[in-house]
């Protein structure tokens, strides 16, 4: 995954004028949510607790260290007390990372009996957190907030939820986007501008040419080929059919084709890549096996040059890094056909050979067959069924002066039919809130064919990244009616106009 070990800076807002007693309860309480929220596990990365707040001064020299620190991947601010907002301006002028505002408090109720004015002095969220609210309202800051105890699993599980977000946003500034080969021919929606995706998310997408990937897989030695495909048919079902010497050399080429990218992309800093079977000069087969192989440990990957979708399945793999199990992951997806039966409307998705093992119902098989585009001889490629469930599919597009990332909730499905003559790998949904307003949202939106699917990313964790990032968010979900989703279209542009 080549992930980093991002950590969170905990940030607690008082002001000096309580006195000494209250200012080191307030440090000894602040410290101890941050131990224990460390220890409860909930967390997908370490809480670092930072010394009280108190001056302006204090808040602008944290926020510009943590703006520095290459580790920190987001703040979380937290008023025990009453601290005015004026001290908080400059500090937060200059901060450019993810911000929560968590409204908590240390005690979980109201203690009637013993309650006096020390103890109101002392916890003061509901207060502080308000002055801190406007604030960050006046300044039309980016920003989350939670409210909860802090020792609420659910509350938890949002401020985790928050982290992997942030992680991701850090995770992208760094992102390098390997691009064999250019856009698909005449095709818009997969094109779109680099430099302002560089300028808005951090993604590098250089270019390479597909001569430079068959240099590599020139210095691939046989004996790693074959202790690749061994792997293979430990991991997979291998489906020989009736020439045995002809699948295996081809499910061969495929390991030659995985190990070369595999140090092709250590090589450049690679965590995504996006290839194109229009440029495959010098290959004998279109990448398929050794795609999925690469997305089921961690790396973005887009069809046809889409540089922006391979960036948001990367994206999605780093949200979810720690949580995927059998049946539970992220997929490269992309829009097939459709069943327009009354009452069973659905959605076919596949591709053709790069969708992400991640999700596979069973033991995917591995397969060779033809493949009518790209010329080339039959590429291997993992054969499965999707697990059914609930996930999401979402796109990024360029809308010109703007990115949009478009969201579908959608019903993974199990299919209502063998599949013997589609040697893919498959998903079957239906899309919320039905397929004709589903779709017809969609392309309204603007949405690509190519989408990025999750069955753990949730809308939310989304709307967080879109709001980090600074981008504009639409979600399709059970609540969806056309003429609500065409104004909220209407509103966005005149918003983001307005941004300009």
């Amino acid at each position: 995954m080549n992930l980093k070990n991002y950590e969170f800076w905990f940030l607690t807002g008082s002001q000096d004028l309580y006195g000494e007693e209250t200012l080191k309860q307030v440090a000894k309480d602040s410290k101890e949510i941050v131990e224990k929220l460390n220890a409860s596990g909930a967390l997908p990365c370490k809480l670092v607790w930072q010394e009280t707040l108190l001056t302006p001064n204090a808040i602008r020299d944290m926020l510009e260290r943590a703006n520095a620190n290459n580790a920190c991947a987001g703040v979380i601010c937290w008023m025990h007390t009453f601290s005015p907002a004026k001290m908080w301006i400059a500090g937060l002028n200059a901060y450019k990372k993810p911000l929560l505002q968590l409204n908590t408090q240390f005690n979980v109720k109201i203690p009637y009996a013993t309650m006096d004015m020390d103890f109101m002095n002392l916890n003061q969220s509901a207060h502080g957190d308000r002055e801190f609210g406007f604030i960050t309202s006046r300044m039309d800051m980016p920003r989350k907030v939670i409210v909860g105890h802090w020792s609420d699993p659910a509350t938890q599980k949002r401020i985790a939820d928050w982290m992997r977000v942030a992680r991701a946003v850090a995770d992208g500034k760094d992102l390098r986007v390997i691009r064999f080969g250019d856009n698909m021919r005449e095709v818009a929606v997969t094109d779109g501008d680099k430099v302002e995706a560089m300028i808005k998310f951090g993604w590098s997408v250089p270019y390479y040419g597909i001569g430079d990937l068959v240099a590599y897989m020139n210095e691939v030695s046989e004996s790693d080929v074959n202790a690749l495909y061994d792997e293979y048919n430990q991991k997979y079902e291998i489906v020989l059919g009736n020439d045995k010497d002809f699948t295996i050399n081809h499910i061969k080429e495929q390991a030659k084709i995985e190990i070369a990218l595999r140090r092709f992309l250590k090589d450049k800093d690679g965590n995504a890549l996006c290839t194109n079977f229009q440029d495959l000069h010098g290959m004998k087969q279109l990448p398929g096996l050794a795609i999925q192989r690469l997305l089921a440990d961690g790396y973005g990957f887009g069809a046809e040059g889409d540089w922006k979708t391979s960036a948001l399945v990367r994206t999605f793999k780093v949200m979810t890094a720690g949580l995927v199990s059998t049946g539970k992951g992220n997929a490269f997806m992309e829009d097939y056909t459709y069943n327009l039966e009354q009452g069973n409307m659905l959605n076919m998705g596949s591709h053709m050979l790069e969708v992400d093992p991640e999700i596979a119902m069973s033991k995917p098989r591995v397969e060779v067959h033809p493949l009518g585009i790209g010329d080339r001889e039959d590429p291997a490629r993992l054969v499965f069924n999707a697990v059914e469930g609930k996930g999401l599919v979402a796109a990024v597009v360029d809308m010109g002066n703007r990115f949009r990332c478009v969201v579908n909730e959608i019903d993974v499905v199990k299919p209502e039919a063998e599949l013997p003559k589609l040697p893919v790998a498959r998903m079957l949904w239906k899309p919320l809130p039905n397929l004709e307003t589903s779709a017809e949202a969609w392309i309204l939106a603007g949405g690509g064919h190519h989408t990025a699917f999750s069955n753990i990313v949730t809308t939310d964790m989304l709307r967080d990244w879109c709001e980090m990032v600074g981008i504009e968010c639409i979600a399709i979900d059970e609540d969806t009616k056309i003429s609500s989703f065409r104004n909220e279209l209407r509103w966005n542009a005149a918003y983001f106009n307005g941004k300009r």
